[in-house]
């Protein structure tokens, strides 16, 4: 998630995208002799009515063209060669358009070189106007030293010292550095990775963070993304400059640096968090109602035959953005906890007779229905870990790709789970298999999906899984 800081910065990009729109239509009506075949703008008929026609043609294919080219994801740190790029590529698409249109509606006798005219009055007018509001926030924040991002630097290696260096010397970027925190005994810098949160919890006022990440424990990097997500600033990360990039993560470039942050995936659009919260909550009512209501009753009596201790235990997991919480299952062992930093192994003495029947049939995991119902899961992703598996794993796996299975709720049940990675972990082919189907369950994620891997779910409860015990 990418937060927007500041007062009135945000409008610009409404405001270029409002005025281009203006732009091409206003000049399509000076050029464009529409009319001359008695084709008047009230007309009854909608499609003999071209100029209506070309304005709803021109605002949907300016949008889609302009969304598809990212033509105005346009940031402190884009340079105007790339701006200049994006001018040419739109010019180029739109062009291709607004030509077909044309060609459509053979009706219209407009002129090849007039629809030339058009296009390159337009496009000058545009360009301007992109280029003279870019280089106006510069001048701003060189001079007015307005629309500046207030930023920490962790970490002392050499992207670090260079991300460090080009926010002191390139004021018209509007960075300012509040602190650079390293654990290193130079003097330079404000204070050890300790120090940062403490920093942190006294200024409340840093947009952006920046981590060198090889540098970081993974608790650390856990730490710095829980405060970000509460705080709504923004966390990046700096890669090592001769190590490959993922695709997972978005990747920008200040000059030649490589910097990370976390993608808007399609999961975590507004409108797709609505459609699966509204399907998870839905759908966890009805396994409380017609399932749980009596199944809860049912396993009271034979837990409670079969050994002393609670109905249902709580543990701690890690959840969306590693935000910890209690997950909640049906007891399945002799004693009410587990062993520290061990799973449940094939054959293990804790597991009670009725705890092997929940355990094969994934019914111990029912309860987690009330964590979805609490927004802390939902019914499907990629599965949460124990806490003290977290740090394990993430030693065995590429730190970028494990923070990008912490991007979005954990499931009840999730695609590694019914491909059959789950439960014990034992070789790292496992947790690397485990990792692998959750993030591609969030790269490719839709409902039918969603649907699917809850009937083979289904499937998997009556028919069992090997290692599931």
């Amino acid at each position: 998630m990418e937060y927007k800081r500041g007062r009135y910065s945000w409008l610009l990009r409404p405001f270029l995208i409002i005025f281009d729109l203006v732009i091409i239509n206003i000049l399509a009506f000076y050029f464009f002799d529409f009319n001359k075949d008695n084709l008047y703008f009230f007309s009854s008929a909608f499609f003999n009515n071209k100029h209506l026609l070309y304005i709803v043609y021109s605002v949907v294919f300016w949008m889609a063209s302009t969304s598809f080219l990212k033509f105005y994801e346009v940031y402190r740190y884009t340079s105007a060669v790339n701006i200049i790029s994006l001018l040419i590529k739109q010019f180029f698409v739109f062009s291709i358009i607004v030509y077909a249109f044309i060609g459509v509606f053979r009706s219209i006798d407009i002129q090849a070189f007039t629809t030339l005219k058009y296009l390159s009055f337009s496009f000058s007018l545009i360009t301007i106007t992109k280029l003279v509001s870019y280089y106006g926030l510069k001048t701003y924040r060189s001079f007015l030293k307005g629309n500046i991002r207030r930023v920490i630097i962790i970490g002392k290696g050499e992207g670090a010292q260079e991300l460090q260096q080009m926010f002191t010397n390139r004021k018209e970027l509007g960075y300012t550095i509040k602190g650079v925190f390293a654990d290193s005994q130079n003097q330079k810098f404000t204070g050890s990775i300790k120090d940062s949160f403490s920093f942190l919890e006294q200024d409340k006022s840093v947009d952006e963070i920046y981590c060198a990440i090889d540098e970081l424990s993974e608790k650390q990097v856990n730490d710095y993304v829980k405060y970000a997500e509460v705080n709504h600033c923004n966390i990046k990360f700096i890669p090592k400059t001769n190590k490959l990039l993922t695709k997972r993560l978005k990747t920008d470039y200040y000059n030649y640096l490589p910097v990370l942050s976390m993608p808007e995936i399609a999961l975590n659009s507004d409108f797709n968090k609505f459609m699966k919260r509204t399907f998870d909550v839905a759908f966890s009512l009805f396994i409380f109602v017609f399932i749980l209501s009596w199944l809860t009753p049912l396993l009271f009596i034979l837990i409670k035959l079969e050994s002393k201790g609670p109905v249902f235990y709580k543990h701690k997991r890690n959840g969306i953005n590693y935000k910890e919480f209690d997950c909640y299952k049906f007891r399945s062992l002799k004693a009410n906890k587990t062993e520290k930093g061990t799973y449940i192994t094939q054959d293990d003495n804790r597991v009670t007779k009725i705890g092997k029947f929940l355990r094969k049939t994934s019914l111990d995991e029912f309860p987690q229905f009330y964590n979805v119902l609490k927004g802390d899961m939902s019914v499907v992703g990629p599965r949460p870990h124990m806490l003290s598996y977290t740090d394990d794993y993430s030693k065995k796996i590429d730190k970028l790709n494990f923070i990008f299975r912490h991007n979005v709720k954990p499931g009840v049940t999730g695609l590694a789970q019914v491909k059959g990675y789950r439960g014990e972990i034992k070789n790292d082919e496992d947790i690397i298999n485990r990792i692998k189907y959750d993030n591609f369950y969030i790269e490719s994620w839709s409902l039918v999906l969603d649907l699917r891997i809850i009937a083979l779910t289904i499937i998997n409860v009556f028919k069992g899984q090997k290692q599931a015990y």
